[in-house]
Formats: C-alpha cells, sequence, structure tokens
C-alpha cells in the first residue's frame, strides 16, 4: 500500500471522499459511484466514519474491501468522541493488520447517542500520537479556512491547528468557495513556522436547494456566487445551475492549483457525475 506523505512528496495528489452506506440503496449508488470514478485513478479516497460500532464497522468494511478488491489507495477517518483510549488503540492495531496504512485523524461532533461518553481523548492531536505510537500510518488533519465552529476565534484555531499538523503529515480543509480563505490559512500556518501540504476541499455547489445546506456543513456560499447561481436558475432553470455550479468549482480549482496548491480533495456526497465533470475538464484523468 503507498503512503499519502509518498505521494504528496512526488507531486500533487486527487483525491474523492465517499461515507460508508447504512442502507441497500445507499450501497448500490456508491458501488456505481466508486465503478465510475476508479477509471479517474486518484491518488487516494477518504472514507468518513461517524462513530459508533456500526458506523465504526461500516467504515473498517468498506477502507479494507477498497483495498481487497480494488486499485484504490484508501484512507480511514478516525474520531475521539465516545472512545477509550483502549479501544482507539485497538481500532487502530485492526487497521494495521488489515493493512490500512493511511488515516485522517479527527477530533469528532459530540456523540449523538445519549449514552455514549465524551471519550477519553479530547483533541485529534492527541489522536495523532496515539496513531504514531501504534506506528505505520501516514495521518492527516481536518483544517478549516474560516476556523472550526468551536473555536473562540481565528488566531486560536490557526494556533491549534499548526500545533496538530506538526504531529501530522498533511491536512485537508473544510469545503470553502474561495480561493483567497485557502491561501490565508496556508499563510497563516507559515507564519507559525509549518509548511507541511495542505489539501484544500472542493465541493461544487450544483442546486439552490443546497446552498442552505452549505452553511449548516459549516461554509457559507458566499453572496456573489449565490447571485451567479440564481442569474444562471432565471436564464435555464435547474441545468443551468448545474453547469454553473460545475464551472465556478472548476474556476475555484484551477486557480487554487495555479497558485501551487497540493492537489485537489473533491467530497462527492458519494456521487460521481460532478466530481467526474470537474476532474475531466481539468484535464487530469489525461494527466495522470
Amino acid at each position: 500500500m503507498v503512503l499519502i506523505a509518498e505521494l504528496l512528496a512526488k507531486g500533487p495528489t486527487f483525491s474523492f471522499e465517499f461515507f460508508p452506506p447504512k442502507t441497500d440503496a445507499e450501497q448500490a449508488t456508491l458501488v456505481a459511484t466508486l465503478r465510475d470514478l476508479e477509471p479517474l485513478a486518484p491518488s487516494f479516497v477518504s472514507v468518513t466514519y461517524r462513530g459508533g460500532a456500526a458506523s465504526r464497522q461500516r467504515t473498517h468494511d468498506l477502507v479494507a474491501g477498497l483495498l481487497r478488491t480494488t486499485a484504490l489507495t484508501p484512507m480511514a477517518h478516525l474520531i475521539c468522541v465516545a472512545h477509550s483510549r483502549l479501544e482507539l488503540a485497538e481500532i487502530l492495531v485492526q487497521y494495521r493488520k488489515a493493512g490500512v496504512e493511511n488515516l485522517m485523524a479527527l477530533g469528532g461532533d459530540p456523540p449523538v447517542d445519549p449514552g455514549a461518553g465524551p471519550g477519553e481523548l479530547s483533541h485529534a492531536e492527541e489522536l495523532v500520537e496515539l496513531a504514531r505510537a501504534i506506528g505505520g500510518f501516514s495521518i492527516g488533519v481536518a483544517a478549516h479556512p474560516a476556523g472550526h465552529p468551536s473555536s473562540p476565534d481565528l488566531e486560536r484555531d490557526r494556533d491549534y491547528l499548526a500545533a496538530k499538523l506538526r504531529l501530522a503529515d498533511f491536512a485537508a480543509t473544510q469545503f470553502f468557495f474561495e480561493a483567497g480563505q485557502y491561501r490565508s490559512l496556508v499563510a497563516d500556518l507559515a507564519a507559525r513556522g509549518v509548511e507541511k501540504p495542505v489539501l484544500p476541499g472542493i465541493i461544487p455547489v450544483t442546486s439552490l436547494k443546497s446552498i442552505p445546506r452549505m452553511a449548516g456543513m459549516g461554509s457559507a456560499v458566499p453572496g456573489w456566487m449565490v447571485a451567479r447561481l440564481e442569474a444562471a436558475s432565471a436564464a435555464g432553470g435547474d441545468e443551468a445551475v448545474h453547469r454553473t455550479g460545475i464551472e465556478l468549482a472548476m474556476e475555484l480549482c484551477q486557480e487554487l492549483l495555479d497558485g501551487g496548491a497540493p492537489g485537489l480533495h473533491f467530497y462527492t456526497m458519494n456521487r460521481s457525475s460532478a466530481t467526474r465533470e470537474i476532474y475531466e475538464a481539468l484535464g487530469l484523468s489525461a494527466g495522470r
């Protein structure tokens, strides 16, 4: 298996993120998506983790299955919340036994299950340290261009991000819509002496209905972008909105790559069409 840190050392990476399915219908959608995207030869794929025994098993099974049955390089997400240190260590050991060597270490959202405790580890930095102690992992952490929602202010958010990224190999950001946000994040880290790769997270806005949801997921769509999508809707309906959303994402991706970003990390939402359109329009499938 290839370590993501090694891939990043060789040049830009292009990666896709998925979430483990809960139902047979979601499973069928994901299988179709993987079939569509595997020929694009992404550098790696990332599998999220929502916490709890069921989600933990689904993530493990999906990551291990990708490793066994596809040519894809998978990265498993793991969160601190609702886990003891011993339990987290056991999960990490199971991944290593399965041949999984790439990990995204996250603090995680507060547990939904009222019976679940907060867990022994409070921050992703501690999970990175635990994974380092077990050994053999290339480790990523999350970055928020606008600051983590729970951070008291942007300065302290950047201080914490710099601290955990010093221990990790790379970061991947929450999705965002303006390249200036990414440049500011990278500059803030450099000012703190941290220049490890930060992969920009990309998600296209292909419907007006998704705009409020984006804000709830941590990154509001800027007003100028909403205006452009609304103008497209008025001129050509849903199809024009989809087309404009792809164009906006392509413009952002190109600006980021031209500015020296170490790659692109696409949030697929377990669908292939928009990601494939952007990927192919940028010429990534032809050039890899």
